[in-house]
């Protein structure tokens, strides 16, 4: 009898380790999920100061509040020796239009920001924007930062 008891408890006990066996694991490791975030984390913000404008530019300060808006601007950056650059591409001052009207996805309405070193010539400046807006363009900015206290 005694026989008989151990010999069922053996093949219960089996049957209930192979039940164990394949069950799905209801506990979620998520240190790999973790790492992965932190990682992304620092590229980002490593990352992050790399995607503005590539010209470089000493920009004059302002307390005046930023734009918003849902798209991307295209910019127009004067130099302090006078060149002129579209997005990152370097354009003579005849050439603004043709190429505004080249790339502008939403035809007048575009968005175009105006972006003047601090010691560049004023006056360039506004001959860059005068032209701008007589071609029709009427949604000008001007960039600047943020003026420090």
């Amino acid at each position: 009898m005694g026989m008989q008891l151990g010999a069922s408890d053996d093949a219960g006990g089996g049957r209930r380790r192979r039940r164990r066996r394949h069950q799905p694991m209801s506990e979620i490791n998520v240190t790999p999920f973790v790492d992965v975030m932190l990682v992304l984390l620092i590229i980002f913000m490593v990352a992050a100061p790399l995607l503005t404008v590539g010209v470089p530019l000493d920009l004059p300060e302002t307390q005046a509040k930023p734009l918003e808006g849902a798209t991307e601007p295209i910019t127009i950056s004067v130099a302090a020796d006078g060149r002129i650059f579209m997005q990152e591409t370097e354009i003579a001052a005849d050439e603004v239009i043709p190429t505004l009207e080249a790339i502008a996805q939403n035809g007048y309405d575009e968005r175009i920001y105006v972006r003047g070193d601090e010691n560049a010539d004023y006056g360039t400046i506004m001959r860059v924007m005068g032209r701008i807006n007589a071609a029709g363009y009427k949604r000008l900015g001007l960039v600047t930062l943020e003026e420090q206290q």
